[in-house]
């Protein structure tokens, strides 16, 4: 018999092509340098409100006698207008008195009877001459005595004082005077000082801060018309908005840091 042969087929190889390796870079963060620009900033600002609060001191025969630093707390504050308008408007509120009243149909004179009978006399039906409509009669819905006051906490109110008194330095609206207390109890003598001064304008609306011991400036202050006076420990915003120009007694600066700067 003849032999057979068996065959057997060999596997095929795959080539496989070889991927080039990928480079992995790594990039370093930037280091972030800080700047200290805005603390220098912020000092150069201070010092720079700190200079603007001198001031000059006049005396009573116009001249300038000196200067004053005024204190920053009081006369160096940001300006707040909403604070501002906020105080004013309890200011005002608190002014009010609030005492109207009327008498409705129950609190009038008057008798209880049925004026005329309900029907057959061609008039419109009324059961009482107290009714509104009738002469002397009540009031409907007038007005009764109530509270308008409003309250504001003690900090908001200093805080709108001190935005006030810095907007008039700001605005060159405050003068310092001394030798006051010297001048005597005379409307005349008072007029004087401000044709010295070059406040006496027909138009003024002028607010003289005073210091308690000052008497004599308030008889003198009394009569002058377009002249309102108020003792240092009583300022308030309403008066310092209101007036066109502040004078200020030296001696008066001292009782008003007393008197709303916090003790420490």
């Amino acid at each position: 018999m003849a032999e057979v042969k068996k065959t057997v087929k060999e596997p095929k190889t795959k080539t496989v092509k070889a991927t080039p390796e990928k480079k992995v870079v790594t990039v370093a963060p930037e280091k972030k340098v800080a700047t200290k620009t805005p603390t220098v900033a912020k000092k150069t600002k201070k010092a720079a409100s700190t200079t603007n609060l001198k001031i000059d001191v006049f005396g009573i025969d116009g001249k300038v006698t000196g200067n004053i630093a005024l204190p920053e707390e009081l006369f160096g504050e940001k300006v707040n207008k909403v604070l501002v308008a906020q105080a004013v408007r309890v200011y005002m509120a608190n002014q009010r008195q609030g005492n109207a009243s009327t008498k409705t149909r129950g609190e009038v004179d008057g008798s209880t009877r049925k004026i005329y009978r309900q029907k057959g006399t061609g008039r419109a039906r009324h059961g009482s001459v107290r009714a509104p409509i009738f002469v002397k009669g009540g009031i409907v819905f007038g007005p009764k005595p109530r509270d308008f006051g409003l309250s504001m906490p003690t900090k908001m109110k200093r805080k709108a004082l001190f935005s006030a008194l810095s907007g008039k330095l700001q605005d060159g609206s405050i003068t310092v005077v001394d030798g006051f207390s010297k001048m005597e109890p005379k409307t005349k003598q008072f007029v004087l000082v401000l044709q010295k001064l070059t406040l006496d304008d027909k138009k003024k609306n002028l607010l003289v801060v005073t210091s308690a011991e000052s008497e004599n400036v308030k008889r003198a202050v009394k009569n002058v018309p377009g002249v309102a006076f108020i003792a240092a420990n009583r300022v308030n915003t309403y008066q310092v908005v209101k007036s066109k120009r502040v004078l200020l007694m030296q001696d008066a600066i001292d009782q008003m840091k007393k008197t709303f700067l916090p003790k420490e």
